[in-house]
């Protein structure tokens, strides 16, 4: 039998990823806590136990969906640090689609996120954007091109955007094509064509 203790860690974490769903779908202002209370299968009561206000929620939901970036990317990075530098890029991109096709409500967050110049922007930017930037600005030299900050800037949104955009858009990518992007051959198809569209 679960403790109480585990019980409320049970229900915060079904909050959570209710809340990862809901900001993904509609966006900080379009997402209800009432909503996100019957995504998770609980009370809207219990959301305010856990989570002083909805911006709270939306920042540990932002902080959730980082942390499976950043524990399935930062091992995979170190590993391959014996490869030939054009191609330790073009896998660390290949990775980035892998993770994209795994959590396509990690593009739908940003996107939402990212149209309005808010304080939760900023946030979102300075604690888990920028980070990640750097790292990618650190590859620049690996792109075999040669690419200024301007270029750069370019290069991390075709990226993110090339990388992302048919998971996070799968039901017109069905409709549209016929092809199921979920599909093991396909998120590997995908993987390569960005990385070699990138790094050629």
């Amino acid at each position: 039998m679960k403790t109480r203790a585990e019980q409320r860690t049970e229900t915060r974490d079904r909050i959570v990823e209710a809340a990862i769903s809901a900001f993904s779908d509609r966006g900080f202002l379009g997402a209800s806590t009432r909503e996100i209370a019957t995504r998770a299968g609980t009370n809207q009561g219990l959301i305010t136990y856990h989570f002083r206000s909805k911006e709270e929620l939306w920042r540990a939901a932002a902080d959730r969906i980082f942390d499976r970036v950043r524990n399935r990317l930062e091992p995979h990075l170190a590993s391959l640090a014996d490869l030939d530098p054009r191609e330790r890029i073009r896998e660390a991109i290949r990775e980035y689609v892998r993770i994209a096709a795994a959590h396509p409500e990690l593009f739908r967050f940003l996107v939402e996120e990212g149209k309005v110049d808010s304080e939760r922007m900023t946030w979102l930017v300075d604690r888990h954007l920028k980070p990640a930037y750097e790292e990618f600005r650190r590859w620049g030299g690996s792109f075999g091109r040669d690419f200024d900050d301007t270029r750069l800037a370019h290069a991390y949104y075709a990226m993110v955007g090339a990388g992302s955009v048919i998971f996070a858009m799968a039901p017109e990518c069905r409709h549209l094509t016929g092809l199921e992007p979920s599909t093991d051959d396909a998120v590997e198809t995908h993987a390569d064509f960005v990385a070699r569209l990138l790094v050629p």
